[in-house]
Parts: structure tokens; C-alpha cells; sequence
């Protein structure tokens, strides 16, 4: 079966590792939709004297079905929380 090759979206966008990294308010989504799988990572809250993320969510999911989830978890820190995601889709795309 041939690999669909998308085009990539207009204007600059920011990457990391090769690959797009894109943020929409508290949503933050890094992946090749090409590719298998993609990762979401949602900040629920926020310290209050910072401002940081404090509570993150982390999901590998499928990039032609983002409602199918392929690995779920929760962290505290968006640094936490982005290396473990990183991890989770390597692994997730090996196994493809």
C-alpha cells in the first residue's frame, strides 16, 4: 500500500525533533499526521503564582481517528508530561 504524503500546513510553524509542534490555547498537539500516531498534550491547570502548567494531559492517539487512543496519562508539568508523551510515541510509531 503507498504511504499518503500530505502537504505541509501554510506559514511557519515551530519544530522540535523534526517534526511539527503546534499549540491552540491550552492544547498542545506534536506529531507527522502522515504518520501512525500523533501526541495531544491538554493542560487542565495552572499554579496560581506562576502561571505554569501544573496538571497535563497525555495521549498518543491514532492521526486518522483522534478519538481512537492508543496510550493515556496524567502529569504533573508540562516538561514531565512532554518527555514521557515523547517516549509513548516512539514506542507507539516502533510498533507500527
Amino acid at each position: 500500500m503507498a504511504e499518503e504524503k500530505r502537504p505541509l500546513a501554510g506559514g511557519k510553524h515551530l519544530e522540535y525533533l523534526g517534526k511539527p509542534l503546534v499549540r491552540q490555547d491550552d492544547t498542545i498537539c506534536y506529531g507527522d499526521m502522515s504518520e501512525r500516531c500523533i501526541l495531544i498534550l491538554e493542560i487542565f491547570s495552572r499554579d496560581e503564582k506562576t502561571g505554569l502548567p501544573k496538571t497535563v494531559l497525555v495521549q498518543v492517539v491514532d492521526s486518522q481517528d483522534p478519538n481512537k487512543i492508543i496510550k493515556q496519562g496524567q502529569k504533573d508539568g508540562l516538561y514531565n508530561a512532554f518527555s514521557m508523551g515523547l517516549i509513548w510515541l516512539e514506542r507507539a510509531l516502533a510498533s507500527a
